[in-house]
C-alpha cells in the first residue's frame, strides 16, 4: 500500500530533505522545523473491535484482525482511553507486540473517569500526563506515535494542552500532536504553541462540514487530516437499510441521522454512491474510500470493522484510482443530495468544538 505524510510541508513552504525525499519536514512555529509521520494511505480504527458498535469482539478475534491489517499493509493503528474505556488500548497493545516496530500508534486522551469529578471533559497538564503514561502500559510500549486531544476541554486553554504534549514529545513518550474535532480558532493557537501533525475528524460523502472551513486552515498550516467514520458508520458501505436493527450498545441508535425515515431520505447518497460503484465494478465502499483519497494527499482515512471480509474491501479502495472527472462528477451528484438527520444528539454536539 502507498504512504502518506501526515504534517505534510504547506503550499507555501519549500522545506523538504534532499536526503531522504520520503520525509516531510514542515515548518513550526517560529520558523521551526519538524518531521511528518508517514503512515500507509488507509489506517485502522480499532474503536469499534471494543466500543460503540454493539458489544465486543473476542480477544482471539480482534487479535486476528488488528495483525491482518498489518499483514495486508496497514502501518496505521487508531485508538483512544475511552473505547471499552481502556479494554481497547489494552487489545491493541496485545495484538501489535509482535510487529510494534512495524505500525504507528495514534491514541487520545481528554476524558475523565474519576466518579467523584463531575466534569465530562479534562484536559488538566497533570491528568494529559497520567493518562500518557497509564496508555503506554495498557499498549505495551514505550513511545505513542500520534497522540490526540480526543475532545477540546473549554476549561484549559488550548496552549496548556499543546505545551503539555511538547514536553511529552521532548521527553520521548510521545512522537507527534493532533487534535480531535477541533475547530479552526484552536487548531491556529494550539499550532503556535506546538505544531500539530494531525487533526481526527469525522468527513466522507455523508458528512462534509470539514470542507467549508477546516481543510483549507489544514492546508494553510501542513495538518494532515484522519477521517473516522469515513464510510458514514457504514451507511456508505450499503448494509444498511430502513429495515436494519441497531443493538443498544450500538450509537447508531442514538443518532437522528440513523432513524428510519433518516435512513429513507438518505438512500439518495446512497444511490449515487452505488452508480459509480457498479461503473467501476467495485463496492461502494471502495468508492467512498477512494473518494476521500482524492480529496488531498495528507488525508488518511481510517476505516474501522470486526470483519476481516470488510477490512480487505475496504484496503482494497487504495487500488481504485478515481479519474478528476470522475471525482468531480461523484462531487457533484452528491451535492445534489440533500442529507437528513442531525449528525449528534445535542449532548453529543456540545463536545464538538464548532
Amino acid at each position: 500500500m502507498d504512504t502518506r505524510t501526515l504534517g505534510a510541508t504547506p503550499a507555501t513552504s519549500t522545506h523538504t530533505d534532499p536526503a531522504d525525499p520520503d520525509r516531510s519536514l514542515t515548518p513550526g512555529p517560529a520558523g521551526a522545523r519538524r518531521e511528518g509521520l508517514v503512515v500507509s494511505a488507509l489506517g485502522l480504527g480499532a474503536m469499534g473491535l471494543s466500543h460503540g458498535y454493539g458489544p465486543a469482539v473476542s480477544d482471539a478475534d480482534g487479535i486476528t484482525l488488528l495483525r491482518t491489517a498489518v499483514e495486508s499493509g496497514v502501518t496505521f493503528i487508531d485508538t483512544a482511553q475511552v473505547y471499552g474505556p481502556f479494554t481497547n488500548e489494552t487489545l491493541v497493545g496485545k495484538a501489535l507486540a509482535p510487529v510494534r516496530d512495524q505500525v504507528a500508534i495514534a491514541t487520545k486522551f481528554g476524558f475523565s473517569f474519576d466518579p467523584e469529578d463531575p466534569r465530562e471533559l479534562d484536559s488538566r497538564p497533570a491528568t494529559i500526563r497520567s493518562s500518557v503514561e497509564a496508555s503506554l502500559r495498557r499498549l505495551g510500549t514505550e513511545r505513542i506515535e500520534l497522540l490526540y486531544q480526543h475532545r477540546v476541554d473549554p476549561q484549559v486553554p488550548i496552549e496548556d494542552v499543546a505545551g503539555t504534549v511538547g514536553e511529552l514529545i521532548a521527553d520521548g513518550k510521545v512522537a507527534h500532536f493532533g487534535l480531535s474535532e477541533a475547530g479552526i480558532d484552536v487548531i491556529r493557537r494550539a499550532h503556535a504553541t506546538h505544531p500539530v501533525t494531525a487533526l481526527q475528524s469525522e468527513y466522507s460523502l455523508f458528512w462534509r462540514e470539514p470542507e467549508e472551513a477546516i481543510i483549507p486552515v489544514l492546508a494553510e498550516l501542513g495538518i494532515g487530516l484522519v477521517p473516522f467514520s469515513p464510510l458514514g458508520k457504514g451507511f456508505l458501505t450499503g448494509a444498511i437499510t430502513t429495515s436494519t436493527a441497531f443493538d443498544d450498545e450500538d450509537l447508531r441508535s442514538r443518532l437522528p441521522r440513523f432513524t428510519e425515515d433518516a435512513r429513507a431520505a438518505n438512500q439518495a447518497l446512497l444511490d449515487v454512491v452505488t452508480a459509480t460503484a457498479q461503473e467501476l465494478q467495485v463496492s461502494p465502499a471502495q468508492v467512498a474510500l477512494a473518494w476521500l483519497l482524492a480529496q488531498q494527499p495528507w488525508i488518511v482515512p481510517i476505516p474501522g470493522t470486526t470483519k476481516t471480509s470488510r477490512l480487505k474491501e475496504n484496503l482494497g479502495a487504495a487500488q481504485v484510482h478515481l479519474s478528476e472527472e470522475q471525482v468531480s462528477a461523484l462531487t457533484a451528484a452528491a451535492d445534489q443530495v440533500q442529507v437528513v438527520g442531525e449528525r449528534y444528539p445535542a449532548a453529543m454536539q456540545a463536545m464538538i468544538n464548532r
